[in-house]
């Protein structure tokens, strides 16, 4: 975790899930073998189109703002102990967006859960889940949230947020099932709707 494939990093409002509309400076971490077919960001996907970059540069970086947002690629492809470190020494908040898929390594203060069918998260992320958020591309993926929830601690805030390419058709349908399951929230990509990254 010395040095991480940093595609991007930005600050920005938050677009998804239980943070939306709250402001946030995020870091994209290249790498990912999950390949969803829906992913926005595949040119995330390989890591070695990415340069090495110290984590303390990162922090560096990163250290006027009150909250980062780790996301990627699978950002937990690689560990995240010292880069989490680094940024609690700050007294900055760190919240990761992962499929959990590979152990979960860092410190966080909020830990964003979005499984893939393809890969499927380990224990220890359903456990430690702070937010619950599964993307509903087809009918089928109602079925794999409740999978999903039935999985994930009890205290975790369970999303739905239909996939961008299909939010015409799947959107009404989310709202009735969350009508119809209020278990539920539903959790929309509005920074695509403002147009902002």
């Amino acid at each position: 975790g010395e040095k991480l494939p940093l595609m991007e990093e930005f600050y920005t409002i938050q677009g998804e899930g239980f943070h939306t509309g709250t402001p946030a400076y995020f870091i994209r971490i290249g790498g990912c073998d999950v390949g969803c077919h829906w992913c926005d960001v595949k040119e995330s996907w390989n890591a070695d189109l990415h340069p090495p970059t110290n984590a303390q540069k990162i922090v560096e970086n990163a250290s006027q703002y009150n909250t980062v947002v780790i996301t990627g690629g699978e950002p937990l492809t690689w560990n995240m102990t010292l880069l989490t470190q680094k940024l609690k020494e700050r007294h900055i908040k760190t919240h990761i967006e992962t499929s959990g898929c590979y152990p979960l390594t860092g410190k966080w203060d909020w830990i964003c859960l979005s499984p893939k069918k393809n890969k499927l998260p380990l224990q220890d992320s359903y456990d430690n889940a702070n937010e619950l958020k599964v993307i509903v591309y087809n009918k089928h993926d109602f079925i794999f949230a409740e999978e999903q929830a039935t999985k994930v601690n009890k205290n975790a805030i369970l999303f739905l947020q239909p996939e961008w390419s299909k939010k015409e058709e799947m959107t009404p349908l989310i709202i009735d099932y969350v009508m119809q399951n209020p278990k539920w929230r539903i959790s929309l990509q509005t920074h695509k709707y403002l147009n902002i990254p």
